[in-house]
């Protein structure tokens, strides 16, 4: 799995002129499902993301996580994390999970931080999203359940 993060101070995804998940300050995350990816990547993804301290403490350090500060989290699907631009001019997106496997997946991960107490508003699977942000600091990170970035 595959994942941009970005602290926002609010964020909102619409589907045929409907907002079908809006938040204030948290997490947008950017979520590509690949190719053999498990249950165990979900739980890995999850779990890194709303620990990771990229918030600021009253010190203005990023020492503080999405659990530390209550914040929620906007997930949105997006297959074309899992391309590959290395060869040629069109990405080849071969290593991204078939529709079906990468669905479940994604809910199961929206699933686990939800268990984790975060509140979780999505965008609509394999629907054309428009999403609209405010990116704060601005702070995105990348991270890959693989470890290869």
């Amino acid at each position: 799995m595959r994942a941009v993060l970005q602290r926002v101070s609010r964020a909102k995804v619409t589907v045929d002129e409907q907002v079908t998940g809006a938040i204030g300050a948290g997490l947008l995350v950017f979520l590509g499902v690949e190719n053999g990816d498990t249950v165990k990547d979900a739980e890995y993804m999850a779990e890194k993301i709303v620990n990771l301290r990229i918030f600021e403490d009253e010190n203005g350090k990023m020492n503080l996580s999405l659990l530390d500060t209550g914040g929620a989290m906007l997930a949105v699907s997006q297959f074309t994390l899992c391309g590959d631009c290395r060869k040629g001019r069109r990405p080849s997106f071969d290593k991204a999970a078939p529709p079906e496997e990468a669905n479940a997946l994604y809910e199961e991960f929206c699933r686990l931080v939800e268990g984790m107490g975060v509140r979780v508003e999505t965008g609509i699977f394999r629907a054309h999203m428009f999403v609209d942000l405010v990116n704060d600091g601005p702070v995105t990170m990348l991270i890959d359940s693989r470890r290869q970035f």
